[in-house]
């Protein structure tokens, strides 16, 4: 089933986006980190150029940062001025990426440097992910216990202006969370992803927080950095696509809730090796795509349409993009926030509902 994307300008199967997207959304559940460094290479893969895979996959991000952030708001597991903090270093951050997306784009190599950036970074994590999985793997094989130092100090824990974060139970320097947030949201804005693999990893080995409150925070912060970084590429370039941002949400929500379910009962360091090998394998498709490949890429794109031959919704959404950037970039955040906030609303609702059959049946 093909429907014509009147912003991205090609035909693509609903379909197969919403079974990937689906996919994607369960990975993004089964191992607790979002989905973008996927979800973006394989949009590009399908022929979607860069400049709107990129902040089309960030409007997805957000739709399901929301559900899931409001799941750990219900559980009181955010440290809210931890996050703030982040967000003020994320927004100095996103408009640096976006300045670098631009600088990229004038120059033609922007399609090579989110290809690369992507095969480095997956590359890099998927390899890193391999060696500790295997390693507590034979560890738990062997009933070998490390004891591991509850926070290792860094320079960066030497930096003046500290406060006191009560929620986390931590006394550290404003800069730590700040420099956070310009990584996280240069990243971003740059190639398009969530920024969960830097967020998660820092947290807990950099700024210590207790690792309950690290899902949630780092979510909280991944709405706002989302949200400023749709609204920037919206803006700059007109090039979130409204219909591929709805194929992108439902499939990817629903697909976070399964994996979110099934991982509860999965061994999570065999897990954690196979996502590894998933990541390399991303990685080295990245690799032959932009060195090997000699196809004709982006087929479907059509360089000439008949805008009058589109549906009444098409056309209104090419003109409010073309008309009011800034108004269809809030139009594509508060879509993503409802469909966010609607999906943590069911799940919390049948939560209540399954706890009340339990509690019946007791």
């Amino acid at each position: 089933m093909e429907i014509y994307l009147p912003i991205v300008q090609v035909n693509i199967d609903v379909i197969f986006i919403l079974f990937l997207s689906f996919g994607v959304g369960v990975l993004s559940g089964l191992f607790g980190v979002g989905g973008g460094f996927l979800m973006t290479p394989f949009l590009i893969f399908l022929g979607i150029p860069p400049v709107y895979a990129v902040p089309n996959e960030v409007n997805n991000i957000l739709a399901t940062s929301v559900s899931g952030s409001l799941t750990h708001w219900f559980k009181n597991t955010l440290d809210y001025k931890m996050g703030l903090m982040i967000i003020i270093g994320g927004l100095v951050g996103t408009i640096l990426g976006i300045s670098a997306f631009t600088f990229f784009k004038e120059t033609g190599k922007l399609s090579l440097i989110i290809s690369l950036s992507y095969m480095y970074l997956l590359a890099i994590i998927g390899t890193l992910m391999l060696i500790q999985g295997a390693s507590e793997i034979e560890r738990a094989r062997k009933k070998i216990i490390l004891k591991q130092k509850l926070h290792t100090h860094y320079w960066i824990h030497g930096l003046p202006f500290k406060l006191r974060f009560p929620k986390s139970r931590l006394y550290e320097s404003i800069f730590t969370p700040i420099i956070l947030g310009i990584l996280t949201g240069f990243v971003a804005a740059l190639i398009g992803v969530g920024g969960a693999f830097l967020m998660v990893p820092a947290m807990i080995y950099l700024i210590g927080m207790p690792v309950k409150l690290i899902p949630g925070t780092s979510l909280f912060v991944t709405v706002f950095i989302s949200a400023i970084v749709t609204v920037l590429h919206a803006f700059n370039y007109g090039s979130i696509d409204l219909i591929l941002v709805i194929i992108l949400i439902v499939g990817s929500i629903v697909g976070v809730q399964v994996g979110q379910k099934v991982g509860q009962y999965l061994d999570s360091s065999h897990l954690k090796t196979l996502f590894a090998m998933l990541l390399c394998c991303v990685a080295i498709a990245i690799a032959y795509d932009t060195f090997f490949y000699e196809g004709v890429k982006s087929s479907n794109i059509q360089e000439t349409f008949d805008v009058s031959n589109l549906n009444s919704f098409s056309k209104y959404i090419i003109k409010l993009s073309e008309k009011s950037p800034l108004l269809y970039g809030s139009f594509a955040i508060i879509l993503a926030i409802v469909l966010g906030v609607i999906s943590a609303g069911l799940r919390q609702l049948l939560s209540k509902y399954r706890h009340k059959i339990l509690i019946k049946k007791i």
